[in-house]
């Protein structure tokens, strides 16, 4: 197995006096795809969060590539996210799309303005990276135009734009039918096998979690209850409150 790229250490995040995360830690090496997997109010979302910078936490540390968040990064130090937001990238449930520009112009926003890209390279690499999710035919399409599938594709081309080490997805199935789920899986599965990328996906789908990912981590109350390959999780789980999730009998 390769070396980590993601390392996280004992988070702890509280809502007040409630407790979201209690000092979970797990590693994830380079090039696997994993899923963050659990019943609603387990905290995988609020995982997610953390690693991507966009939720302060109040204790543990986080290792994104070379990127390094630990208490109060949010609030003292932009740097570390400087480096995050250039190492991982983020495709959000609701993909916030800017309404105003077109499907080629979304892609170049970061290059030009946060990398600094020459504009004719990054609508150059944009118009690559737009043709590989399907959208060749959709450069000049504004976000209104386009259908919820057309929307999600563009958002992954958006976020591959940056060249990401890691790509974070926030339950990408949540919109889609069948069918739609079946060309997401086929998607990201060509897109890490070329780009190399570490896939972390939160999803309450265990079907789609076995069918894309390696690895499943199931969340609960706060904690990883299980660890492992998504098929093992979902045929035959350890834990009774992962059977309970799946709604297996004892």
């Amino acid at each position: 197995m390769s070396a980590p790229v993601i390392e996280v250490t004992k988070i702890v995040k509280r809502y007040g006096e409630r407790t979201v995360l209690r000092e979970i830690s797990f590693e994830i090496a380079a090039g696997q795809a994993v899923a963050l997997v659990g019943p609603s109010g387990g905290g995988k979302s609020t995982m997610l969060r953390c690693m991507i910078g966009l939720e302060p936490f109040e204790g543990g540390s986080v290792r994104v590539a070379d990127a390094h968040l630990a208490p109060g990064t949010l609030r003292k130090n932009a740097a570390p996210l400087k480096v995050l937001h250039a190492q991982a990238g983020m495709v959000f449930q609701q993909w916030h799309l800017f309404p105003h520009r077109t499907a080629l112009e979304n892609v170049c926003e970061a290059p030009i303005h946060v990398r600094g890209d020459a504009p004719e390279k990054a609508r150059a690499r944009a118009s690559e990276l737009l043709a590989k999710v399907g959208l060749s035919h959709r450069e000049s399409a504004m976000p209104r135009s386009m259908s919820g599938g057309e929307q999600q594709r563009c958002a992954i081309a958006r976020a591959l734009a940056m060249d990401p080490k890691v790509l974070f997805m926030d339950e990408p199935t949540s919109a889609l039918d069948p069918q739609r789920v079946g060309d997401l899986v086929e998607l990201l599965d060509q897109l890490t096998e070329e780009a190399k990328l570490t896939l972390v996906i939160v999803t309450h789908e265990m079907r789609f979690a076995e069918k894309l990912c390696d690895r499943a981590l199931v969340l609960y109350e706060g904690n990883v209850i299980e660890d492992g390959a998504p098929g093992e999780v979902l045929a035959s789980p350890k834990d009774s409150r992962t059977r309970a999730f799946l709604g297996l009998e004892d």
